[in-house]
């Protein structure tokens, strides 16, 4: 064997081999019908021919109404039931037993399966109808009762997941098994990048006081799964390095890197060559664009451009990096520089336990950020073409987890029902969408299943999700899965 056919098959991945192999049988397939040998017929396939930029667009299918997408990730499942999804006769039914016929034969979780009642809670904390709109709001979110007229509050979202992992896999990846491509790698991988100096897609991480941080975030929420690798998710730090790997070593000069670069370009090109592997071309890209961020990364978390008054409209915590407040910042300077997919990931709304004292805590956290961040976006004209989404991978019981009135009670998981809203890019704003029951517990009119959810935010950025697909393990996969989805036209402009 020669040493490039050598190098050639150690560099072939399980995927690669499959891929390539399935080719090649029917390359020799149309060779003997073509009635020659194959070398004859059908040409080597050039590096060049597979290196073309992986970020360049491919759509979209039809005009959209977003050009980019902000997606406000509450990490644990926040209570629908004290926050969005008001009912008055709860208030009455305080301490009360769940009806048989509401609960049903559904699901839930170990941690309250075993109790022996299940008594209903009512909102924790009042409330109140703001704007034109009327949406109820709880006074535990003072700031977005404020920006209530530009919310699209859908009611009726559901999920099968009725665990964090797979909830909030299902959520970010349209899957409940890892493996599979996230929202903003789908997003890069159609529409390609609207900045050269800054990555299509990138994520940030923050930890709110609602909840002691135990629940993971795995790198795979904002990863590539089967798509290019350039697609996937850039994950965003606090502190001095935001990106780690990408400060030069003391006394390397920004020529002497060039030099490198250029060097291992070279090198990396006839690698490409002798192996065809794609992800070369991914490799060199990788490169280039961390060589742009050194200077493009630092720009962008130097706040000083920001006025006094801005920066004191998103909160005392503004000026603390890694919290959501200082990351909402972030997040609208990236919009502002052509970032297409930007995901804050802000955990502790998992109150099982003490959920009285813990979620205030968590709303304060994020109440007057996010109203500020839509403010922001407002009056710098982005709004409108900018899809906001508040999301989370479930809801809470209606009824207490644990004693009723003791200070430990909290919520368990509830993925039946429960409520995100939606903003900008093309959604009605106003508005409020689906309907549960009395108790905040069963869907009775417009459900939205997180497959629903996918197809509606890739319409807005003008992508068919039943003609956006890319083979794995023998299928078309989507963001929107393999069984039945719909765009929720609805709640459309």
């Amino acid at each position: 064997m020669s040493d490039a056919a050598f190098d050639h098959s150690q560099a072939l991945n399980r995927r690669r081999f499959l891929g390539s192999s399935t080719c090649s049988m029917g390359q020799i397939a149309l060779a003997s019908l073509l009635g020659g040998p194959l070398g004859a017929q059908l040409p080597a396939r050039s590096f060049a021919a597979s290196s073309a930029d992986p970020l360049l667009p491919k759509l979209p299918h039809f005009a959209p109404k977003a050009k980019r997408v902000l997606c406000l990730f509450q990490s644990g499942g926040f209570s629908h039931v004290d926050l969005f999804d008001y009912k008055a006769d709860l208030a009455k039914r305080n301490g009360q037993e769940l009806p048989a016929s509401v609960k049903g034969t559904q699901r839930i979780t170990g941690m309250t399966s075993g109790q022996a009642a299940f008594p209903v809670v009512a909102p924790i904390w009042p409330g109140r109808r703001c704007g034109e709109s009327g949406h109820w709001l709880s006074n535990l979110l003072p700031h977005l009762q404020t920006v209530a007229d530009d919310l699209c509050i859908v009611k009726s979202l559901n999920t099968e997941a009725i665990n964090h992992d797979p909830g909030i896999t299902w959520m970010n990846t349209g899957n409940q098994q890892p493996g599979y491509a996230s929202m903003g790698a789908w997003v890069s991988y159609g529409l390609g990048s609207m900045n050269e100096d800054l990555p299509a897609f990138i994520a940030m991480i923050s930890q709110g006081t609602g909840k002691n941080p135990d629940q993971p975030l795995f790198s795979r929420l904002w990863g590539s799964g089967f798509l290019p690798s350039s697609h996937q998710g850039v994950a965003l730090r606090a502190g001095a390095s935001p990106v780690l790997y990408l400060n030069d070593p003391p006394g390397v000069t920004r020529p002497q890197r060039r030099d490198f670069l250029d060097d291992l370009r070279q090198l990396n090109e006839l690698h490409g060559q002798v192996t065809g592997d794609p992800e070369t071309a991914t490799r060199i890209k990788a490169y280039e664009m961390a060589y742009r961020m050194q200077v493009s990364v630092p720009e962008l978390t130097d706040l000083g451009s920001e006025s006094t008054a801005t920066l004191e409209s998103y909160g005392p915590d503004v000026k603390k990096p890694g919290t959501y407040a200082a990351n909402c910042v972030l997040a609208r300077r990236l919009l502002e520089r052509g970032v297409r997919f930007v995901q804050l990931f802000h955990r502790g709304w998992d109150q099982h336990i003490a959920i009285s004292r813990q979620l205030p805590n968590q709303c304060r956290d994020v109440d007057q950020p996010t109203a500020a961040l839509i403010n922001d976006l407002k009056l710098r004209g982005m709004l409108e073409d900018t899809l906001v989404l508040f999301v989370t991978e479930f809801g809470r019981t209606v009824f207490s987890q644990g004693d009723i009135g003791s200070p430990a009670a909290g919520r368990d998981h509830h993925g039946r029902s429960f409520t995100i809203w939606m903003a900008g890019g093309g959604i009605r704003p106003g508005m409020e969408f689906g309907k549960t029951d009395d108790y905040c517990y069963n869907i009775v009119e417009s459900p939205v299943h997180v497959r629903d959810l996918h197809a509606t935010l890739l319409h807005m950025l003008g992508i068919d999700h039943e003609q956006f697909t890319y083979p794995f393990r023998g299928l078309d996969a989507r963001l929107s899965g393999v069984e039945p989805a719909r765009v929720v036209h609805e709640i459309l402009t």
